[in-house]
């Protein structure tokens, strides 16, 4: 048995779900989202709660069983508040700019690298930190997952790229040592 699975999931006001052809669809004030349920799980839509279960008692099942329970309430969290994820640029010289849809770094790279915004995701930049926020939770910590991925931190100076909060263990460096001879 699943323990998230079991729980309902209470849509907040203003937030809409159906079902069709294995297809949930949860409108909400900030946009819709769609997602395909797998067919081991049944997703039943009752007035403002929305139910997950197992078709049948399977290993396959029971292993899906929470795991769409999660994705339909992130689903349900996105549209109603949205989602935000924060990454910070540590080191001397290291910068970040937006350039029309564009989001361009300097990383200490013998040249720019520039992402894209993808569709549903925007970017914003505050001094050295970087927000993404959408309404796919998928996307955005996707977003921010590949922008850390460019430059991530390294342990002896700490510079690089860092979630906001991340505690980046610090190595101790070599140390010159006197002359022993």
């Amino acid at each position: 048995m699943s323990r998230i699975g079991k729980k309902p999931i209470q849509m907040p006001q203003g937030v809409t779900a159906e079902m069709q052809n294995r297809i949930v669809s949860i409108k909400g004030p900030k946009g819709e989202l769609k997602r395909e349920i797998r067919p081991e799980i049944d997703v039943e839509i009752k007035d403002d709660e929305i139910t997950v279960s197992p078709c049948k008692e399977t290993k396959k099942s029971k292993a899906y069983w929470g795991l769409t329970r999660a994705l339909i309430n992130n689903m349900v969290s996105g549209v109603s508040e949205g989602f935000e994820k924060k990454i910070q640029i540590e080191g001397v010289g290291y910068k970040a700019v937006m350039e029309g849809e564009t989001l361009i770094l300097s990383l200490g790279f013998s040249h720019p690298v520039k992402v894209d915004q993808p569709e549903g995701v925007t970017f914003s930049i505050e001094k050295n930190i970087i927000t993404f926020s959408g309404i796919d939770k998928e996307k955005v910590t996707q977003t921010a997952a590949k922008v850390r991925k460019i430059r991530p931190p390294e342990p002896y100076k700490g510079k690089g790229i860092r979630y906001v909060g991340e505690i980046v263990k610090r190595k101790v460096g070599k140390k010159a040592t006197g002359s022993d001879a």
